[in-house]
């Protein structure tokens, strides 16, 4: 690799890490004395060395930043050719392991494109950028993608709270072609409406697919609560699989609103209901009223966003899951699911079988579940690794 960037020095040692595998440089790992991170314009490629100076690849860099480099080549500078050379790897891995062009076309570090998220619904396109390094090449990935899908449109959704820790201007804008509110695509078989100008993060949740075809076995005929519906992913499939009836609960009307129009849209409205409020007092208030479903799926926003919010966090996770088996029948199924990364899988499984052990109710763990195919866990960054999601039935009490 030819010395045209500025070179970014690592402390002794610091570079075990990078050789197993993982991509993130900490601003404490850099050697400060010999190559100075102020003056470093943010989103720069720089040149990583290790203390002898041997070459460790490139990164983006934002000295502003605790996580102040995600490399982006073992060799050589991210430019159009590398960057349209990840899209094809990442499109074909895709096709590879999905039948239908809806899915995660990229995620970030593990397609070895940091800061970067596209979601495919068909031929539209959404993307989101996270870091400066990736924002100074959005004209060549707009362009890349455009070449590569030939896309009806391409919405830019960097309107999220992703963009706050490097301050990035807020943005959501279509900037190639045309993308309709709301955009057709297929999950398991059910057609869908994904709301992709105004819904969460890209307008849809593709990371639960396989859990949800999972529960999609298990469905029929049940009575189902479906907890932090959003748009009805679970709630709106349940129905499509012959679910007898389905509870839906957020707290957006908005998101109620797209439950019914996802609903409407496979002729399943009639057995759906949509309670707006917070979970924890929508839950109480069914408790109170000795409301019981057959399902309860339990999906909520991450309850640890940091690793100093762990402790409470862990309770959060405790006491919603105790509040929703409280709502089952006997022989109920709960889906007990975190999107939390600092949440490990056991701690959620632990979390259940106290809750169930509280209410001496017997509990059998049927399966677990992560994130799909689309969503690739990188085998050295374990924090690429966020999603769980626990099948448990639940005996009568005192059996």
């Amino acid at each position: 690799m030819e010395n045209t960037l500025a070179d970014l020095i690592l402390n002794r040692g610091a570079e075990r890490r990078l050789k197993r595998g993982h991509l993130w440089i900490y601003s404490n790992e850099v050697d400060t004395k010999r190559s100075s991170l102020k003056g470093i314009e943010p989103g720069s490629q720089c040149r990583v060395l290790d203390s002898r100076g041997n070459s460790l690849g490139t990164a983006f860099v934002n000295p502003s930043q605790l996580i102040c480099g995600r490399l982006v080549s073992r060799d050589k500078e991210l430019d159009a050719a590398l960057l349209s050379e990840r899209l094809h790897s990442s499109l074909r891995l895709r096709q590879r392991y999905f039948n239908a062009p809806n899915y995660r076309l990229v995620y970030g570090d593990s397609d070895w494109l940091p800061g970067l998220v596209a979601d495919r619904f068909g031929d539209h396109l959404v993307v989101q950028v996270s870091n400066w390094g990736m924002e100074k090449l959005l004209p060549q990935v707009v362009d890349a993608l455009a070449s590569l899908l030939n896309p009806r449109g391409i919405l830019l959704r960097n309107d999220h709270q992703g963009r706050s820790p490097e301050q990035m201007p807020l943005v959501n804008e279509v900037v190639y072609g045309e993308v309709p509110e709301m955009v057709p695509f297929s999950e398991n078989g059910v057609a869908l409406l994904a709301p992709v100008h105004r819904g969460q993060k890209t307008g849809w949740f593709y990371d639960h697919r396989d859990n949800r075809a999972r529960l999609n076995q298990w469905i029929k005929g049940r009575r189902v609560l479906d907890l932090f519906s959003y748009a009805g992913g679970w709630g709106v499939q349940a129905l499509a699989n012959g679910a007898d009836h389905v509870t839906c609960v957020d707290a957006s009307e908005q998101a109620l609103q797209w439950c019914q129009e996802n609903a409407a849209h496979n002729g399943v409205e009639g057995r759906l209901h949509t309670v707006r409020g917070k979970a924890l007092e929508v839950l109480k208030a069914m408790v109170a009223e000795g409301e019981q479903f057959d399902v309860v799926v339990l999906d909520p926003p991450a309850f640890i966003k940091r690793r100093k919010d762990h402790k409470s966090g862990l309770a959060a996770y405790r006491h919603i899951n105790q509040l929703a088996m409280r709502l089952l029948a006997a022989d109920g199924l709960l889906v007990s699911a975190s999107c939390s990364m600092h949440l490990k899988a056991d701690e959620l499984v632990d979390c259940v079988r106290g809750a169930a052990h509280q209410l001496g109710r017997p509990a059998a763990l049927l399966a677990s579940g992560g994130q799909g195919a689309d969503h690739p866990v990188h085998p050295a960054i374990p924090e690429t690794s966020y999603l769980k999601a626990q099948f448990v039935h639940l005996g009568k009490r005192g059996a």
